[in-house]
């Protein structure tokens, strides 16, 4: 069975807790309470399978807390990290200023692939869903972003990352497929 790491990264008040809850089916929280560092959340989609095999997945999804005093714990977390998934409030200008912050920090410095990274613009309730303000520099605007906005579409988002999670779960069955065959001549 495969077993994929995901880190959701981003500001303080981005929306990270809320997405994982929501994408995992795990708990809902009603308050807003910032993650100290990070709360791990372990989950299988049933939509997800390796490369057609039937070969079940599972995921670890690690919600990282978004405050900067935490950054001393940012190499640990990014250990054997298979994506990375920023997340920013796309209502708040201040997040936008982050973004190359986070993915030079969690991508870059990982030697990650872009394809290996999506950003999401999440859309709190009532802030409306504005999708066609975000415009971002190089090199962001050559990942995958998606807008999320739980209470006018929440659906949107879960098929967005259910392909997300398709394509590493491809990517890793792919890339051991390839180990195997290296092995074997």
């Amino acid at each position: 069975m495969l077993k994929a790491k995901i880190l959701f990264v981003g500001p303080c008040e981005s929306g990270k807790t809320v997405l994982a809850n929501f994408l995992t089916e795990s708990s809902d929280i009603t308050e807003y309470s910032p993650t100290q560092g990070v709360r791990i959340l372990e989950f299988e989609n049933p939509h997800v399978t390796s490369n057609n095999k039937g070969t079940g997945c599972e995921f670890e999804l690690w919600d990282c807390g978004g405050d900067p005093k935490f950054e001393s714990c940012w190499p640990a977390l990014m250990k054997d990290a298979h994506e990375v998934v920023i997340v920013l409030g796309a209502d708040m200008p201040s997040h936008r200023k982050e973004m190359e912050m986070w993915y030079s920090c969690f991508v870059q410095q990982q030697s990650l692939q872009d394809t290996q990274c999506m950003l999401i613009a999440h859309h709190k309730p009532g802030s409306g869903d504005d999708k066609g303000s975000l415009s971002l520099s190089p090199p962001l605007n050559k990942l995958k972003l998606v807008h999320s906005n739980l209470e006018d579409d929440p659906e949107e988002i879960r098929m967005e990352f259910i392909k997300y999670l398709k394509s590493i779960i491809n990517s890793m069955s792919e890339s051991r497929d390839r180990e195997e065959m290296s092995i074997m001549t």
